[in-house]
């Protein structure tokens, strides 16, 4: 590639010191973007004060596999309070003078730092794109005031913007009618789907401990969060309505570290008739163990109630296992070109039950991943250019 074709990126998101999906995806989109283009980063720390985050229980070490690549520079890291570093990558951001600002948005949390970034983008005359992966968090948005903060706040973030990436249609229709039509209009507006996660399913995995899938029951997994709106009480239920014939046809692990306090899902395996078919790992687990969850997996089995996105049905996906989602949000675009999703009406026990008991007979299929980084990196390219 030319110098004159390469473009300067900096993508500002969460850093690993609390683990999750939006700082994967940042270090992947960093990466994958520094295959071709000059590509900082600007990291976000303490994004709330510790006494507010949503668990008590999450270790800030908690393994990953991912790294930042040579070609990745970081500007900076900044916590919510700004306090003593936000001076500094100011300086930083003025002397890298990229020709594109990536602001990842999932938390009104970081509001007031988009806005200062922004306008320090817009007085060195940087381009400032905000990708968004969802409207609001929900659990914040039940906070009082946070709602209505969000709402005023983030028309404001985007009157400073020049353009914006969503992952679907879904969530661009969804956030015109949170934000208003007419606070999109002037922006450019890109859709790319997510791109996919290979960290983990091209993890090592212990071969001694790898599940056989041509014997032994078919194995469900639910993976993530464990957080009202994952659906995982439904999965529950309709694993628990089973009769001791079918359930002995499964196994379903559950891994994920509780969130919001939300003991109801962890009741249901107490009392379920088949506890002895379930495993119940309640952590945040590192990435070789999530490598071996996966490997040993027939299914995994997501009945989201919302979603936009998710993490989990990347790795799924990209492992060629076979899904059984509720039909909602951007999931069904997500999945539109793999074979290996099993779409169900949402909030119908009965129906995600059906569809897990149709698996067993084809588990050990395995499907092809259509999903690349290629259609994200074209939207960002296009939005620095304009």
């Amino acid at each position: 590639m030319t110098a004159e074709s390469r473009i300067k990126v900096v993508v500002v998101g969460p850093s690993f010191y609390f683990l999750s999906g939006l700082s994967a995806y940042t270090c992947t989109l960093a990466n994958e973007l520094s295959r071709k283009h000059d590509v900082a980063v600007l990291l976000l720390r303490r994004v709330i004060p510790r006494r507010l985050y949503p668990t008590t229980r999450r270790s800030p070490s908690a393994g990953t596999a991912l790294r930042y690549g040579n070609n990745v520079t970081r500007i900076g890291e900044l916590d919510w309070y700004w306090i003593p570093g936000l001076l500094g990558t100011l300086a930083r951001l003025r002397s890298t003078k990229p020709d594109l600002l990536v602001l990842q948005w999932w938390t009104v949390a970081t509001l007031h730092t988009y806005i200062a970034l922004a306008l320090a983008a817009r007085a060195l005359g940087i381009r400032v794109a905000v990708e968004f992966h969802e409207t609001q968090d929900s659990s914040e948005a039940s906070v009082f005031g946070a709602d209505m903060y969000c709402r005023r706040g983030v028309p404001l973030l985007l009157s400073l913007a020049h353009g914006a990436v969503v992952h679907n249609n879904h969530d661009l229709q969804l956030l015109k009618a949170t934000f208003g039509s007419g606070t999109f209009d002037r922006l450019e507006i890109e859709t790319a789907p997510h791109g996919p996660y290979t960290h983990l399913a091209d993890g090592r995995v212990d071969p001694a401990t790898s599940h056989d899938s041509r014997s032994g029951p078919t194995r469900l997994l639910f993976f993530g969060l464990i957080r009202p709106y994952k659906g995982l009480d439904d999965l529950l239920v309709a694993f628990n309505q089973f009769t001791p014939e079918q359930a002995a046809q499964f196994h379903l692990t559950i891994v994920g570290e509780t969130w919001e306090n939300w003991q109801i899902p962890a009741a249901l395996i107490t009392a379920s008739p088949h506890r002895r078919h379930i495993t119940f790992v309640n952590r945040y687990v590192s990435d070789a163990e999530a490598a071996q969850f996966f490997r040993d997996a027939d299914v995994v089995v997501l009945p989201y109630r919302r979603a936009s996105a998710s993490g989990p049905l990347q790795i799924a996906m990209h492992s060629g296992l076979h899904v059984v989602l509720y039909a909602v949000g951007g999931l069904v675009e997500a999945t539109r070109t793999y074979e290996g999703a099993h779409l169900v009406e949402p909030d119908n026990v009965d129906a995600l039950r059906h569809a897990l008991m149709s698996i067993p007979p084809d588990r050990r299929r395995r499907f092809t991943d259509h999903t690349s980084w290629s259609t994200m990196l074209g939207a960002i390219e296009r939005l620095a250019r304009s």
